[in-house]
């Protein structure tokens, strides 16, 4: 005797779906059902977070969508209700589930079409499409605003039992219908006319909640996220509202009970979970193919590329002050060592294609950056010219960036100028091909300041009252806000407010409630992930406002089902410099080479001691500018020292001994006098000296 959710919407129905993922796995578990679907509005921004928790929690998810199926053809977006004409009412609803992975791959294609094709309003499908790609796909007739629930609802039962006929026509025997016990009154006429129909034309009912929230009591706070949506205020009479307090994830038991005339529609949600058997494979990475000269593996090609790139370099060492040979030995020695660890590790290509990207750039003088993170400690990086920074004088290490014994993706960040950063986007969608290149999503979380001003509009607070307490939030850290519950126990003023009424009250108790919630989608700033294959055949896609095609998972999801991404960053500060030495040619006719600029000019180092470095990368908080004037660096060591120091984690340490060492000079009877070279962290190398 069990029983399993197959309509069910999370977070990923933004600002729909209430149900956090990492509350509601464990919430199923304890209800003691085997399996739970997930079903978001017109997407499948989530799968991968949710079937990685299910599976970790041993439960068995099954990955859904309700997608959203236009009355026609999914291209003609010039419908518009027509007194009670269904038909042209706007979308129908549909629910459908992935079995195996024939069935995932038809769904991301459908849900990518949707955004693609048929986006008007909402991201539609249509019946031509269902009949193309339903092959490893169940389908549930869905809730009221399914085409055979909007048929029943005008008295249209002849039509009615027609979409049932043309729905099985298309899934056969993965056609179900669909009954709910939500309470409503035109649910429970529409229940009675879809037993009868589904019992006459020999279709398999199935039960289902169409659950958007966790428990009950949740449906308050849920009316609120419905108001964050749409822009309203609970006190609005017109306002959108769900008509029940019953979409919360109810356990076997109430579902069993509320289905009691009806056993076998709750008898077939577990027929279903066990037809459902897709396995999501992840860290078998597909590397974009580089092509290469006939007979040349790309094993060779990189080793060829990187011998005869480290030959150039040498043109420019042999004119240091204790070049030779033995210097030069060092070197080949280096590259051979990196080279083999690239090749052993599997990552030929990847190297290949960043280098590729990134000369093409340079050749055409769209200004690149001199490389960032740990990949400076590349030889065969800066052999390739993907690097302007020669690691070897510095003693950068190449274990840092890879290492055979933690295997894990190369991660290359590269800075192109912030105004030409699309025309190497664009050469790379021509070298490999439109449908085999994306751009990433990101999402927007409904985080413990927002989530209370949003609340306090709701609710009718004034702007400035949410303003004043929105205030009262504790300070980021290191740009990270804390979640209202710490902030709660921070800040003992929040604490006085929360108290003050039941007004106040309720404005945190449901900011508590939707704090974490997902608030938008968006694009990330630098990710474009690029495929061996079309990359439909691996993730939905997502099309935004501006008509940028984005994968609908998220960076960290994209790199665990293997897919391989490049952090392609646009820098102000770049194209601003691109501009200083044009500039400087069209006035002084002396041409500035960036990569060239000597590392010990003394007059760049006066303006370092004098904190003079607005605008400078890394250089110009008020933090940094304190210590520059403090430490006053005099060479190049002096610089990586300080920026070494003047980051989080020695920061944190810093802080939490100088706190410790206070506490320990209070307590002791012996005064201590403070060091006249009082500085906020600790000097990490002697050669930093007082001036």
């Amino acid at each position: 005797m069990g029983f399993v959710h197959l309509h069910l919407h999370t977070q990923y129905s933004l600002l729909d779906g209430a149900n956090k993922i990492d509350a509601l796995i464990p919430r199923v578990k304890a209800l003691g059902m085997p399996a739970v679907a997930m079903t978001d509005h017109g997407n499948m921004f989530g799968a991968v977070e949710f079937y990685r928790t299910a599976v970790s929690a041993g439960l068995q998810p099954i990955i859904g969508c309700e997608m959203y199926v236009a009355p026609g053809d999914r291209r003609d977006k010039q419908r518009v209700l027509q007194g009670d004409d269904y038909e042209t009412a706007g979308n129908f609803h549909l629910v459908l589930l992935a079995m195996n992975q024939d069935g995932y791959r038809n769904l991301c294609r459908l849900v990518t079409l949707g955004y693609t094709e048929g986006f008007y309003y909402k991201p539609r499908i249509d019946k031509e499409l269902l009949r193309a790609f339903n092959g490893g796909l169940i389908a549930l007739s869905g809730c009221l605003a399914s085409e055979v629930n909007q048929a029943i609802a005008t008295g249209s039962l002849d039509r009615a039992r027609a979409v049932m006929e043309e729905y099985r026509a298309i899934f056969d025997d993965r056609y179900y219908v669909e009954i709910q016990d939500n309470h409503l009154p035109q649910q429970e006429r529409a229940n009675v006319e879809l037993i009868r129909l589904a019992r006459e034309l020999g279709l398999p009912l199935v039960a289902t909640n169409d659950c958007h929230y966790l428990e009950p009591g949740d449906e308050h706070a849920h009316e609120v996220l419905l108001c964050i949506q749409t822009g309203k205020t609970l006190g609005d009479a017109k306002r959108w509202r769900f008509e029940t307090d019953q979409l919360y994830v109810k356990g076997p038991e109430d579902m069993r009970q509320a289905f009691a005339d009806c056993p076998e529609a709750i008898d077939h949600t577990l027929d279903i979970a066990r037809r459902c058997q897709l396995e999501m494979r992840f860290g078998e990475y597909q590397f974009p193919v580089f092509a290469t000269p006939s007979g040349v593996t790309r094993e060779e090609q990189l080793r060829h590329d990187a011998e005869a790139g480290l030959e150039e370099r040498f043109t420019a060492m042999r004119s240091r002050s204790g070049w030779s040979a033995a210097s030069e030995g060092t070197y080949r020695e280096r590259l051979v060592q990196e080279l083999d660890v690239i090749i052993r590790m599997g990552f030929a290509g990847y190297f290949l294609i960043v280098a590729d990207f990134i000369n093409y750039a340079k050749n055409r003088g769209i200004p690149v950056g001199p490389g960032r993170g740990s990949a400076a400690g590349s030889l065969v990086a800066y052999a390739l010219r993907i690097t302007d920074l020669d690691p070897i004088p510095y003693g950068l290490l190449f274990e840092r960036f890879l290492n055979p014994e933690r295997k894990s993706m190369p991660d290359i960040d590269i800075d192109f100028c912030f105004e030409r950063r699309d025309e190497v986007i664009r050469y790379v969608r021509q070298r490999y091909g439109e449908d085999h290149v994306a751009q990433i999503i990101t999402f927007g979380t409904l985080k413990g300041k927002a989530a209370i001003k949003d609340v306090g509009r709701v609710l009718d607070f004034s702007f400035g009252e949410t303003d004043r307490i929105a205030k009262l939030y504790p300070a980021p850290k290191q740009g990270k806000d804390y979640p209202l519950a710490k902030a709660l126990e921070m800040e003992p003023r929040l604490r006085e407010l929360r108290d003050r009424g039941e007004r106040e009250r309720q404005l945190f108790d449901y900011a508590l409630r939707l704090e974490g919630l997902l608030r938008h989608a968006s694009k990330h700033a630098a990710g474009i992930v690029i495929g061996s294959r079309p990359l439909v055949e691996d993730l939905p896609l997502f099309v935004d406002k501006e008509n940028s095609v984005m994968t609908q998972f998220p960076g960290g999801d994209v790199d665990a089902i293997g897919l391989i991404k490049f952090d392609f960053l646009g820098l102000k500060t770049l194209t601003l410099l691109a501009n200083v030495v044009d500039r400087v040619r069209q006035s002084r006719g002396v041409g500035v080479d960036l990569a060239a600029l000597p590392l010990d000019d003394k007059k760049t180092y006066r303006l370092l001691a004098k904190g003079d470095t607005v605008g400078v990368f890394q250089m110009e908080s008020g933090g940094m500018r304190k210590l520059l004037t403090q430490l006053r660096p005099g060479n190049f060591e002096e610089i990586i020292a300080i920026n070494a120091l003047f980051r989080p984690g020695p920061l944190d340490r810093w802080s939490s001994s100088s706190s410790s060492a206070s506490t320990a000079r209070r307590r002791s009877s012996s005064p201590i006098r403070p060091s006249s070279r009082s500085c906020a962290i600790p000097t990490a190398s002697s050669s930093i000296r007082s001036r």
